[in-house]
């Protein structure tokens, strides 16, 4: 059975903006899940990546912010109960010690600048995914009569801007 280019599109709405899985989005709309991972491949071959999308949309939800936060919170925890471990250490020569917080700092720092590495090209398209999702949030509210006009737009603007930035 052939589904049209409105599924294809809702199947995408649904994995992106939605957050669902691919396997719950295609259920959603009634698709075999074959279909709609050929159909997340060919978009990525045609320079839309459902996955940065879907990262981007997470970025401007706010998602992804909480989840960095949290990770650092957990990793300069551990880090530090890491190091009062091996200060506590009385058994575990000096030099050991040092090799071992040379290591822990090594490996901190080496994660922390991978983080800042990567953030820069995912923030830019979730600051442009942000604005999408405002304007579209404004029109629905102020301007309720061209909210499904708008939303016609943008969604496959939202494409655009991921082959943009992404």
């Amino acid at each position: 059975m052939a589904h049209g280019e409105e599924t294809r599109r809702a199947v995408r709405a649904a994995f992106v903006f939605d957050q669902l899985g691919l396997e719950v989005a295609a259920a959603k709309e009634g698709v075999p899940v074959a279909t709609a991972r050929r159909w997340k491949s060919e978009a990525k071959k045609a320079g839309d990546d459902w996955d940065k999308a879907r990262g981007a949309q997470m970025i401007a939800g706010g998602g992804l912010e909480e989840v960095m936060r949290q990770t650092l919170g957990v990793i300069v925890r551990q880090t530090q109960a890491t190091m009062d471990a091996i200060e506590a250490a009385d058994d575990m020569p000096a030099a050991a010690k040092v090799q071992a917080l040379a290591s822990l700092a090594d490996s901190y720092n080496k994660l922390m600048a991978a983080s800042r590495r990567l953030m820069p090209q995912t923030d830019q398209l979730g600051v442009a995914m942000g604005v999408i999702k405002l304007l579209l949030d404004y029109v629905r509210k102020h301007h309720p009569q061209h909210g499904a006009a708008v939303a016609a737009v943008l969604e496959p603007f939202g494409e655009e801007v991921v082959r943009t930035y992404g």
